[in-house]
């Protein structure tokens, strides 16, 4: 968990612990695998479910276009680290969207 909270605050040094827990807890047995535990930025579909699985089904945004900006914006903020895990990731988006408040 420590790792997890430590990148996340690579980018959001005020990141809430309770907050990080539970998208650890949402990912489960995904971050058990390298490739399912990071996110590519490269992958069109890739980014499709991060918007379809996490933004619409787990936050309850349906807005399409202000989720793919979002995801982009990460993307951008993100373009330095090679392995982009998926719980960073996650966190931003819902960060980006306003949406910590409701994980």
């Amino acid at each position: 968990m420590s790792d997890y909270l430590k990148d996340v605050r690579h980018y959001d040094a005020a990141a809430d612990e309770a907050t990080v827990a539970k998208i650890v807890k949402h990912l489960g047995i995904a971050l058990r695998n390298r490739d399912s535990s990071l996110v590519s930025c490269t992958d069109p579909e890739e980014l499709k479910r991060v918007r379809t699985n996490w933004v619409e089904k787990k936050l309850g945004i349906t807005d399409a276009a202000k989720a793919d900006a979002v995801i982009e914006s990460v993307c951008t903020a993100m373009k330095a680290d090679n392995s982009k895990s998926r719980v960073t990731f996650y966190y931003l988006t819902a960060k980006g969207l306003g949406a910590l408040g409701s994980l």
